[in-house]
């Protein structure tokens, strides 16, 4: 049995982190039994989720889970698709995790309000005497994660502006088309819906939400890749 270790619906979605969603959709996508498990936090090989346990073997990272499930189990997540339209699919999910993530990190963790609204929950385990110290610690280190980035060293509006141009270049890639690359789902849309969803989150108010609002496309692809693989959930 595979085991997925997430960190659970919250804010309204299947996870509140993109990777951690985009691997639950390359299990559903793969149409393999498996299990999550909400409390593998502390016991993460590389310090994030999602990781995975299929048997005895330990896979973390949401792009090397992908490449687990391709090469021991034989799953095809891009059937039917050449070189060129895979070689896109790479370079938007690149796109989503390596840029826009930031500025949605950004807009989460920097923002007093939203971040009361949404990362400030995490805290809550923690023993009251010792939370605020604890939450101002972790949002020091989130900010300092982001400065190494080197998105964080740009202005707010600037992080906003080259998001906001992640988001169109999505949706204009996307264009008419049911799924990323074409008429079937591919494994970029595992990557793709996880981080429009995110953007999409109505408990955080920022100006990438409302780019992503904007770009009708965007919101009915979410709505039906939701409706295909979260249908429990709804």
């Amino acid at each position: 049995m595979i085991t997925l270790y997430t960190f659970g619906p919250n804010f309204g979605l299947p996870d509140p982190s993109p990777f951690v969603m985009k691997a639950l959709l390359l299990l559903k996508m793969a149409g393999l039994p498996f299990t999550s498990d909400h409390r593998g936090f502390r016991k993460a090989p590389k310090g994030k989720l999602p990781y995975l346990r299929d048997g005895d073997t330990v896979v973390a990272d949401s792009t090397i889970i992908r490449w687990h499930l391709e090469q021991a189990h034989g799953i095809d997540f891009d059937a039917g698709y050449g070189p060129a339209e895979k070689a896109v699919g790479w370079a938007v999910e690149k796109m989503l995790e390596e840029q826009l993530y930031w500025a949605v990190v950004h807009a989460r963790w920097c923002d007093d309000a939203n971040f009361e609204r949404g990362p400030a929950a995490f805290f809550a385990a923690v023993p009251a005497p010792v939370r605020p110290l604890v939450k101002a610690a972790i949002r020091r280190k989130v900010l300092r994660d982001l400065h190494g980035h080197g998105l964080g060293r740009h202005a707010k509006s600037e992080i906003e502006a080259m998001g906001m141009r992640s988001i169109g270049a999505l949706a204009d890639i996307l264009g008419d088309k049911p799924y990323l690359l074409g008429a079937t789902p591919s494994g970029s849309d595992a990557t793709a819906c996880a981080f429009i969803a995110s953007l999409l989150c109505p408990v955080f108010e920022t100006p990438l939400r409302d780019a992503t609002v904007a770009r009708a496309n965007l919101v009915a692809y979410e709505r039906r890749m939701r409706a295909q693989y979260f249908a429990e959930a709804a």
